[in-house]
């Protein structure tokens, strides 16, 4: 026998072959496409009978996945009829039937639970369905269909985080920005619980980014703070970008605002890092937000501020700069408390002010022992919380006993 001959016995033999294959997976086929609907029903009867979360969710997801669950049975057997199709489109031809919202009450994790059911019912039957001597055929085209239903989960999924993302980002500057200007307050809550927002009392954090890195800070900062059991809404306005975190009872009151900032300021890029007032909910959370950002403004005025820095310890400049709220804080906190404790005190502060921090030249003037002094300058500290003989000190009681005489004049 020549070699041509050979070869012509092989080709038929492989096309003798080709047609028997072709003619069992036909008869799959028509075997399987008569099974279909129980297939499916004894899919969600399985999932029904393995899997707690499917027998706890509504009447109308379940339904959902039911139908899914057929589709995917369909979408197999019109694949396995024409083989040279190539990759089948599990997306469109699955999941396509059913609503995006579905991915929102199924984890992905879930997903992956039910394909592991649908695959052993299917398995399972694989005997009965398949056409004599097809078996074997039948079995590796369910592993290899399986392999894709699992690719394609993973991708709706990633499709449906990515665009879960990108809209909360939008959302989050949205209620920042509406945070900072004061708007739209009676629709922050609705806003919140969107985001699952649940957690009070809240703060917020102000810094500033370094170059085209602000993406990055602000999702170094969401990580960051969820790490830490927060509720985070951040959002960035040209290099500034403000953080508004729900705290929950991680720290004790007396220690807020300022020990749940100190985990975030690292995050920020250089120069000062602001943090506003803790108040009780994310509807006043506006106030404490306009403080933080009024105090970045100003705190180029205060080279050594601490980072981060109380957006109240930023008061007197804060006020310099044309903070109403400030100037006002000022009033009601230092002037106020003073001038109802009788002039004294006033007239002691400023002349104390005046003579260099003196308490000698204090008592000439005031005609009045130093230990008097002494006893008033303390008397201010008590009522203030701000001493009168340290820098600091000094410099915010000049500021507000300034404004308060200005107020006073108006």
């Amino acid at each position: 026998m020549n070699t041509q001959d050979q070869d012509a016995r092989d080709f038929a033999g492989g096309e003798q072959d080709r047609t028997e294959q072709d003619r069992v997976r036909a008869e799959t086929v028509r075997r399987l496409e008569r099974s279909m609907g129980a297939l499916g029903t004894a899919a969600v009867a399985r999932m029904d009978e393995r899997l707690g979360w499917f027998r706890r969710m509504s009447a109308e997801d379940r339904s959902w996945i039911g139908l899914v669950a057929q589709s995917g049975v369909a979408a197999f057997v019109d694949w396995f009829r024409n083989p040279v199709r190539g990759r089948p489109a599990i997306t469109v031809e699955v999941f396509g039937t059913a609503p995006r919202e579905l991915t929102r009450s199924v984890s992905l994790q879930q997903t992956v639970d039910m394909i592991r059911v649908v695959i052993d019912v299917v398995e399972a039957q694989v005997d009965e369905l398949a056409a004599p001597g097809g078996a074997q055929q039948l079995r590796e085209a369910v592993l290899r269909y399986t392999r894709e239903v699992a690719f394609s989960s993973a991708k709706v999924y990633a499709r449906a985080a990515e665009a879960r993302g990108a809209w909360d980002a939008r959302l989050e500057a949205l209620i920042v920005d509406a945070l900072l200007h004061g708007d739209r307050e009676e629709g922050l809550e609705t806003w919140g619980s969107a985001l699952g927002w649940s957690h009070t009392p809240v703060i917020a954090v102000a810094g500033e980014t370094e170059g085209e890195g602000g993406a990055k800070v602000l999702d170094d900062l969401r990580a960051a703070a969820r790490r830490l059991g927060h509720d985070v809404l951040a959002g960035r306005q040209g290099p500034r970008v403000v953080v508004v975190v729900g705290v929950g009872d991680r720290y004790p009151q007396e220690e807020l605002p300022l020990a749940a900032a100190e985990p975030l300021a690292g995050l920020f890029g250089p120069g000062p890092v602001v943090v506003g007032p803790a108040v009780p909910d994310l509807r006043a959370a506006g106030s404490s937000a306009r403080a933080a950002v009024s105090g970045l403004r100003a705190a180029v005025a205060w080279p050594d501020a601490p980072r981060p820095v109380l957006a109240d310890d930023l008061l007197p400049e804060r006020a310099l700069h044309g903070d109403a709220d400030a100037r006002r804080q000022l009033v009601e906190e230092v002037h106020v408390p003073l001038a109802k404790a009788g002039s004294p005190l006033l007239d002691t502060l400023s002349v104390y002010l005046e003579h260099a921090s003196s308490l000698e030249a204090t008592a000439r003037m005031l005609f009045v022992h130093p230990n008097t002094v002494r006893y008033r300058l303390s008397r201010i500290a008590e009522l203030t919380g701000h001493t009168p003989s340290d820098g600091r000190g000094s410099f915010v009681l000049r500021i507000a006993v300034a404004l308060g005489r200005l107020e006073g004049a108006a």
